[in-house]
């Protein structure tokens, strides 16, 4: 039970990593809050993470949105009594090249993957310097350290939330904060597995060639990401600060010959 007693904020959590990570943090004696847009899904997630013993509720907010993120921090202060980790892990992607890209799709894609991660950060961070304590895991990715067609808004987002979180931790680190980064490489998500579908006319083909990008030769699944944040959630990361944490299949590191 690496996680007892903890209360934990997860955004985007009705799906893929979000969810994955939210069931493997119950199991491990979090007390979970599962927010997400999709009320249908985040209460599956809820509902599954009760049936299994677990202890959840889901919250509905919009993580760009202050007059949303700020009363369900409210309300998670009032039923739990403090916030000891936020994961934030909502975001979405954008494909194309920079000049293929319309500007809503840029704003969007902007206010999701950014804003999203300082709105929530903004109002659970002054409770975690009040207590002296807390853990905050952003999701970059490893495309904020590597080249990647057709990728241009996701990978400017995913490169300023690692900036961000290296920034935070310099300002945080007083009150006792770690603030860390996830970047996982190409994950097989519903998100993903939409994309092959729609995008493709083959996608078992597509599917292969993603699959040769990772040194690994296979794509991660959700519960890889979620095992690497559970460590960055739990005290056994008590000495990582402002860190890159790489769960990509070897990207970063090189190409298969």
């Amino acid at each position: 039970m690496r996680l007892q007693g903890k209360v934990i904020l997860i955004t985007g959590a009705a799906s893929g990593i979000g969810r994955s990570s939210a069931i493997l943090f119950a199991s491990e004696g979090a007390k979970v809050i599962v927010n997400d847009l999709s009320e249908e899904k985040g209460e599956e997630t809820a509902a599954e993470i009760r049936a299994a013993g677990g202890e959840a509720v889901y919250m509905k907010a919009d993580v760009t949105d202050p007059a949303s993120v700020s009363p369900m921090v409210d309300e998670i202060l009032k039923q739990f009594g403090h916030i000891d980790v936020l994961f934030n892990n909502a975001g979405i992607s954008g494909v194309g090249a920079l000049h293929e890209i319309e500007p809503d799709m840029w704003d969007r894609v902007v206010n999701v993957n950014i804003r999203g991660v300082y709105v929530p950060s903004k109002y659970v961070l002054p409770h975690m310097m009040e207590r002296k304590s807390g853990s905050i895991i952003n999701m970059s990715s490893c495309i904020a350290e590597i080249g990647l067609g057709k990728r241009a808004v996701y990978a400017a987002t995913k490169g300023a939330v690692l900036s961000l979180t290296k920034s935070m931790q310099v300002d945080y680190a007083p009150y006792n904060i770690r603030v860390n980064a996830l970047l996982p490489g190409t994950i097989l998500t519903p998100f993903v597995e939409k994309y092959l579908r729609e995008s493709y006319d083959n996608p078992e083909e597509a599917y292969e060639g993603l699959k040769k990008r990772q040194l690994s030769g296979d794509l991660g699944r959700p519960e890889d990401v979620a095992k690497a944040a559970l460590f960055l959630a739990s005290d056994e990361s008590k000495f990582m600060m402002g860190s890159p944490l790489y769960i990509d299949g070897g990207v970063t590191s090189g190409k298969n010959a």
